[in-house]
């Protein structure tokens, strides 16, 4: 079930967000994020959420439906489901996001990943991990070429950059900075991500993943 059920949990999780999003997890308390919700109750958001964790996964569990609801629906309308139109499909809905002025939900994802939290996308519901995980199965069927745990690592790091790309123009647009024609910017941070994605595995990586444990391979697949 959502978290946010009423109008004061809405503008505490919507407070929090953008807190977090300017000032980095530590760095903002939740007192602080009571009283920018306007809650006079200085124990509101610990009656509310238990927790800072819990108040971060409330965030998620706010945004994640209608952003994995907007892919899905791009991805049905797809005619083809090549990497390509895949990809695009994660780019355009959170190049879309970026352009919502009442959110900075962009930007406290790449600060929570700058954060290393990798925890909190452990204790999402089952349903947000199924639709993330469907998604990047989707986007591996593509990739035969790739060894499983370097299908796991590149998609990931595929995910992780389209984060930071649209986090990036997302506090652009915050501070009226000039911003690439929309159109534009989804092309060419598709055309990146495509390219990265896709690049052969040379000789040398090979013999670097050989040494390398499979659990350091990959950051949880954002969104």
């Amino acid at each position: 079930m959502p978290v946010v059920t009423t109008s004061s949990k809405k503008q505490i999780v919507l407070s929090a967000e953008r807190l977090f999003a300017l000032h980095g997890i530590d760095g903002i308390s939740l007192r602080q994020i009571g009283a920018a919700a306007g809650n006079g109750n200085n124990s509101a958001v610990q009656y509310h959420f238990g927790s800072k964790d819990r108040l971060i996964r409330a965030i998620f569990e706010y945004r994640l439906p209608r952003l994995h609801e907007r892919r899905a629906d791009l991805v049905a309308t797809r005619v083809s489901h090549d990497l390509r139109s895949l990809l695009e499909c994660q780019v355009r809905t959170l190049m879309e996001h970026s352009e919502e002025v009442d959110s900075y939900y962009l930007t406290f994802v790449a600060m929570l990943k700058q954060y290393g939290r990798r925890d909190v996308f452990d204790c999402m519901s089952p349903s947000m991990r199924a639709s993330t995980r469907a998604f990047q199965e989707q986007l591996g069927a593509h990739l035969p070429f790739l060894s499983e745990h370097m299908r796991a690592h590149r998609i990931s790091q595929a995910m992780a950059l389209i984060i930071d790309a649209t986090a990036e123009r997302q506090r652009a647009r915050a501070s009226d900075r000039p911003l690439l024609p929309f159109e534009v910017h989804v092309m060419d941070l598709l055309d990146g991500v495509a390219g990265f994605v896709t690049a052969p595995v040379s000789a040398q990586t090979v013999e670097a993943l050989r040494r390398t444990s499979p659990a350091g391979l990959s950051w949880p697949a954002l969104l």
